[in-house]
C-alpha cells in the first residue's frame, strides 16, 4: 500500500472525493439552459430590427430627433450605416448561434457587447429603444457566458 487512497482490492472512493470519473460537469441550468438559443433568436430579431433602424436613417435624414448637444454627434445618416451593418452582423451571428457553431458564441458576446456601447451612445436620438437594445445585448451577453456546452457538459457538443 504505497498510496494512502489504495486499499488491498485497488482504491478506495471517498464519500468526499472532488473529482470522481463519473461526475458530469455542472451546468448553469434554468434560465441559462435555453438562454443561449432564446440568445440566438433575440440577436436574429435585434440585427433584423437594427438593419430596419438603419435604412429608415439612411433613407430619412429627419426621422430621428436629435436631443440638445452630445459629444457623440453623428449625421443621421451615419448612424443609419452603423445600424445597418452592426444588425447584419448581429443577425449573422444570431444565425450562427442557432445553428451550434461554437466560434458563434465567442462572436456572439463580443458583437451584443459592441451593440450595447453603440445604443448607449444612440440614447439622445431614440432613448425608449436604445434601452431595451442594450436591456436585450445584457442578456444576450449573460446567456451566451452562462451555459456550459462544452465537450463533456450535458447536451453538449
Amino acid at each position: 500500500m504505497s498510496n494512502p487512497s489504495e486499499g488491498p482490492s485497488g482504491p478506495v472512493h471517498h464519500a468526499y472525493a472532488h473529482h470522481s470519473a463519473h461526475e458530469e460537469p455542472r451546468s448553469a441550468g434554468g434560465w441559462a439552459s435555453g438562454g443561449v438559443m432564446f440568445a440566438g433568436v433575440l440577436m436574429m430579431v435585434e440585427g433584423v430590427l437594427g438593419m430596419l433602424q438603419g435604412i429608415t436613417g439612411i433613407a430619412e435624414d429627419d426621422v430621428y430627433g436629435r436631443v440638445g448637444q452630445y459629444v457623440f454627434e453623428f449625421s443621421v445618416s451615419a448612424w443609419g450605416w452603423i445600424h445597418l451593418v452592426l444588425g447584419l452582423l448581429v443577425a449573422l451571428i444570431g444565425a450562427g448561434i442557432l445553428s451550434g457553431a461554437e466560434w458563434a458564441r465567442a462572436g456572439g458576446v463580443a458583437l451584443a457587447a459592441l451593440a450595447v456601447i453603440a445604443n448607449f451612445i444612440w440614447l439622445p436620438y431614440q432613448p425608449v429603444w436604445a434601452i431595451v437594445s442594450i436591456a436585450i445585448g445584457v442578456f444576450v451577453i449573460w446567456a451566451l457566458c452562462t451555459e456550459d456546452t462544452g465537450p463533456g457538459a450535458p447536451g453538449g457538443r
